[in-house]
């Protein structure tokens, strides 16, 4: 295999396996199918594993024939699998014209080559689908680097020695005393000179977007991102608080590069709301390290919100995956800017649905969960209202006093302000309070020199 074969993509259509090798020796724990038992023992379900890794197939047009589940004592160090399964699927291969076997695991090199001779057909991995899906959705150019970053750091790995077009060697001149460059180092320094100029590249991103931070710092408004794992509905969300039209499809990883729109809040403030790539179980750390340029809004995020499919059997288990990709990026999990979202409440039955709206209202109000569908909108005016509050925290509230004749300032408080009541006293003057940014503070002193701290 050269390396021109493995830059080649994995093409639409492909008549294609999907084989789950998932160890049994672990103890059988269920998953609770709904928030509320957090401290349970996590593990996934097997059907919902399965499903999902075909999930990830069908998202790059292969044409899944069938899965196929195969319960491991152990990993065998050759093939993953043991030799009465692999014999088996190479003739299931051979009957149904099978191009692409997909498992749903991390494979050595040198396991994917045997795999491959035994079964002649192309194999990949969970971590090399993952990087198909994300080759094919990165649109803009930052996204696309950080992709070929992350595509390059795998084919690197998967240069090994054993493979035989790597005993071959380009000719070196004899009057330097060498046999000539070999075929992997070859390989192995082009990957690495391209790696060295996207990194180069995405360092130059990385200050753009430190750029467009701070422009952002000095409008200034707070900036909401949305984390969740893949598919937990955080595009529809997105597009329900913002009105845009960003990709929303049942889909996994349908949304790749990050997009960021104004969201308007409940008394007249302004945030920037994020959204970023979907998290996904056994994500590979290229990717994170990729990513991490994307993924600074979210570390530098005034509120993140943890979008979550609380109609997923594995809604417990996709929770701890994603807390735990957060804590790579030096997030705590249980930080107080953090609220979760419990999302898909149309797909709850009513019992399961007043259950989690029960388990939501006996949390402290700094970790209460905002139970909502971003399909019917049910929820999101609290949500609105929870993202206000978690701004508003440490920021002070002013009574300002003024003169209905003065529409000039009484306009430039809703502008810049967040206006939370406003009524007529007695003597005719308008009483209005207001919630302020610290850093607008000066500005509306300076305008209003009687307004007064009432909270």
């Amino acid at each position: 295999m050269s390396l021109t074969e493995l830059q080649s993509p994995t093409a639409g259509g492909t008549r294609t396996f999907v084989v789950g090798p998932y160890l049994t020796r672990r103890p059988d724990r269920s998953t609770a199918a709904l928030p509320g038992a957090e401290n349970a023992v996590i593990s996934r379900d097997i059907t919902a594993r399965i499903d999902e890794a075909v999930g990830l197939a069908r998202a790059i047009d292969l044409a899944v024939v069938r899965p196929i589940v195969i319960n491991l004592d152990a990993v065998r160090p050759s093939t993953f699998i043991g030799k009465g399964r692999l014999e088996e699927i190479t003739q299931a291969v051979q009957d149904e014209d099978i191009g692409l076997v997909v498992m749903d695991c991390a494979l050595s090199p040198v396991q994917q080559r045997n795999l491959e001779r035994a079964w002649k057909a192309k194999v990949i991995d969970r971590t090399g689908l993952i990087l198909e899906i994300f080759g094919n959705r990165a649109h803009t150019r930052e996204g696309t680097m950080q992709v070929e970053l992350a595509h390059l750091a795998y084919q690197k790995s998967r240069l090994v020695r054993s493979w035989t077009h790597l005993e071959r060697q380009r000719g070196g001149f004899g009057f330097l005393g060498g046999p000539g460059e070999t075929q992997i180092e070859a390989d192995r320094r082009v990957i690495q000179e391209r790696m060295t100029r996207l990194e180069r590249d995405l360092e130059g991103v990385k200050r753009t977007r430190s750029l467009h931070r701070e422009s952002r710092k000095r409008v200034p408004y707070p900036v909401v991102a949305l984390v969740g794992y893949t598919n937990a509905g955080k595009s529809t969300l997105f597009n329900r608080l913002s009105a845009a039209e960003v990709m929303a499809q049942d889909m996994l990883f349908a949304t790749l590069d990050p997009t960021a729109r104004a969201v308007k809040l409940p008394h007249g403030g302004k945030a920037i709301l994020s959204d970023t790539v979907g998290f996904i179980s056994d994500l590979p750390t290229t990717l994170v390290a990729a990513f991490r340029a994307t993924l600074e809004d979210v570390i530098e995020a005034d509120v993140l919100l943890h979008v979550r499919d609380v109609s997923h059997i594995d809604t417990q288990a996709q929770a701890a995956d994603v807390n735990e990709i957060l804590r790579e990026l030096g997030i705590n999990p249980d930080s107080p800017h953090i609220i979760e979202v419990w999302n898909k409440a149309d797909l709850l039955e009513g019992e399961a649905h007043d259950r989690l709206l029960t388990i939501a209202a006996s949390r402290p109000g700094g970790t209460r969960p905002v139970l909502i569908s971003a399909v019917t909108g049910e929820g999101i005016d609290g949500l609105l209202a929870a993202i206000e509050a978690r701004i508003a925290e440490g920021r002070r509230i002013y009574l300002v006093n003024l003169e209905p004749s003065d529409g000039a300032l009484l306009s430039w408080l809703h502008a810049e302000t967040e206006v939370l009541e406003r009524r007529s006293d007695t003597d005719g003057r308008l009483a209005v309070v207001v919630r302020v940014a610290p850093e607008k503070e000066p500005r509306l002193i300076n305008r209003c020199p009687g307004a007064r701290v009432i909270r």
